[in-house]
């Protein structure tokens, strides 16, 4: 089965990470993972009513993180990982321009 993360931030920018070789990662890492990078990089919720839901807590670290780390090789694979295993889906579509998460 195909697994895979794509980001894309805009016609000529998308970054595709081929998750099919990649070791798992647990939901449980998986979300704290996510927690960590969410407050280290800054991210606020998108909603006025401050609810965070998962999906928007995985578009905010990938709008946050911008190309310097989604080109860093390490960082943007942890984050695939973290991304497909926190949504529990093996192929997630990032869009920053629209700011949506599909699967």
């Amino acid at each position: 089965m195909q697994s895979e993360v794509r980001v894309i931030q805009d016609e000529r920018t998308e970054w595709r990470f081929d998750l099919d070789h990649a070791a798992p990662m647990d939901n449980a890492q998986a979300r704290a993972w996510l927690d960590t990078q969410f407050t280290q990089l800054g991210g606020e919720p998108l909603r006025p009513t401050g609810k965070l839901l998962l999906a928007d807590k995985v578009l905010v670290v990938a709008r946050e993180a911008g190309a310097r780390r989604l080109d860093d090789p390490a960082w943007a694979q942890d984050f695939a990982r973290a991304a497909s295993a926190a949504l529990a889906k093996p192929v997630v579509r990032i869009d920053l321009a629209a700011m949506t998460v599909s699967y």
